[in-house]
């Protein structure tokens, strides 16, 4: 038995949490990115991304990756988004444990914005989960 899906705020807590093990520079680079749970992406996100399927997008990163980053102001804050309902799909359809899931979602968006590859982006998951 899985248990009762959780709310977009404790999956907030949980994502939250797993920003707050990352290790330097991520945590630094970090401190004023804004984290949002919905329970989908929108139409004009779906669209720009020609996804059909909405339970197709668990994350998103918008903003400007790290190393592209140019010191003008006025700029918005960056922002991962996460996406409440295709995460709970995909803990259904997987069995992964929920944690690890979000762990895995937030991650791979983190590793978006400092422009990692995929094996740094696993490597960064196994520290961040070290130390859990």
């Amino acid at each position: 038995m899985m248990g009762q899906a959780p709310t977009i705020e404790q999956i907030e807590r949980h994502a939250r949490a797993v920003l707050g093990k990352l290790p330097e520079p991520f945590a630094s680079h970090l401190r004023d990115i804004v984290l949002i749970v919905e329970e989908f992406a929108d139409e004009e996100t779906l669209s720009e991304m020609e996804i059909e399927d909405p339970f197709a997008l668990t994350g998103l990163y918008h903003g400007t990756p790290v190393g592209e980053k140019a010191s003008a102001s006025g700029s918005l804050p960056d922002r991962i988004h996460l996406y409440r309902r295709p995460i709970l799909d995909e803990w259904c359809d997987t069995g992964e444990r929920l944690d690890h899931l979000i762990a895995h979602v937030v991650i791979h968006e983190v590793g978006h914005h400092f422009g990692l590859s995929d094996d740094a982006m696993h490597a960064l998951e196994e520290a961040a989960e070290g130390r859990a």
